[in-house]
This record gives structure tokens, C-alpha cells and sequence, in this order.
């Protein structure tokens, strides 16, 4: 005897949980099969938007009080994961490669660069707990000043090089002043 067809699910294998993941995956699915432009557009954000309920879990455990942070999705020219004001995920050349990038004062920086999620869900994980450190860096009020700033010499006033400056300035003008009356009498 032949053992009954299960139409195609693996018990083993978990199922899609809600419709909007199996909706998006059928989206990026139709998209690599035909080449317009639109329909890999629909795909970049279908990718985003994947990232990003992937990121669920992570900022679901940033505190609230912490407004580091605003993620979402901008629907121009080029698709975008907004992580914070200056970090934010874009898809590659290819459009299946995640691009992790950060705007600093010297320009645009890649911090990580994948086709797996995973990756850069490790990489925007990294990320979220640096900025989070330097958050609690800025908020820390040092409760005594620093010793090393309490061991410096005293600063020595910088009026007295400028008087002895104008002293001697003047005498050699009184001296060329004196030489060009005697040469002239």
C-alpha cells in the first residue's frame, strides 16, 4: 500500500503563520519572474518589509523610555528601512542584497551587506546596543571632576608676553626714529 499525499506540507516543516508573510513572499516570487521595473520595486519593499517584521522581536525589547529610534519604511525613488535618522537598510544593485548603511559627517558608510536576514538582523542588533551605550555615556553627569584635570599646572597669563612685546616694539621704533634724526641733521 501507498501512503496518502499530504498535498505538499511537510509535518515537519512550520507552516506560514499569517497571510501578510505568505502574501509578501508570493510578491517577491511574481517579481523574479518577470523583469519590470515595478514589479522589482514591489520587491525591494516586499524585502523591507520582510527585514522588518524580522526586527520585531529586537525593538520589542528597546525600553520606552529610549527614543533613539524610528523605524519604518519610506516609499520613494529608492525603498528604504529606516532604523534611526542616520542608519537605514537599502537593497543592493541586484535588489536581493540588503545594504546596511550609516550617514556620518564623512559620508555614507556600509555597516554590514547580505542577502540573508539573519545577517542583518545581527548587524542591526550590534548597531541598536552601540547606540544605546553611547546614549548612556551622554547621560552619565560625572559626580566629581576628573583628577587629571585637578594635576595640570596653573595657566600662566598671556598679557605679559603681549606688554613686553609692545615695550620692546616701541623702543626700536624710538631707536629708528633717533638713528633717521641724527642721519638727517
Amino acid at each position: 500500500m501507498s501512503e496518502p499525499k499530504t498535498s505538499g506540507i511537510n509535518p515537519g516543516q512550520p507552516r506560514p503563520v499569517r497571510l501578510r508573510d505568505a502574501l509578501l513572499r508570493a510578491r517577491i516570487e511574481a517579481a523574479d519572474r518577470t523583469g519590470v521595473v515595478v514589479d522589482l520595486r514591489d520587491a525591494e519593499v516586499a524585502r523591507l518589509e520582510i527585514l522588518n517584521d524580522a526586527l520585531d522581536p529586537l525593538f520589542a525589547q528597546v525600553p520606552d523610555q529610549i527614543d533613539l529610534f524610528d523605524r519604518g519604511i519610506s516609499q520613494g525613488d529608492t525603498p528604504r528601512l529606516w532604523i534611526d535618522v542616520v542608519a537605514h537598510i537599502v537593497m543592493g544593485r541586484d535588489k536581493r542584497q540588503y545594504r546596511f548603511v550609516q550617514d556620518t559627517r564623512f559620508g555614507r558608510i556600509v555597516l554590514a551587506e547580505s542577502h540573508e536576514t539573519a545577517v542583518i538582523v545581527d548587524a542591526v542588533t550590534d548597531y541598536v546596543a552601540r547606540r544605546m551605550i553611547e546614549r548612556e555615556r551622554a547621560m552619565v553627569v560625572p559626580s566629581e571632576p576628573k583628577a587629571e584635570v585637578a594635576e595640570q599646572p596653573p595657566r600662566r597669563s598671556r598679557i605679559w608676553p603681549f606688554v613686553l612685546g609692545f615695550i620692546l616694539g616701541a623702543a626700536a621704533l624710538f631707536g629708528v626714529a633717533v638713528l633717521a634724526a641724527l642721519r638727517s641733521w
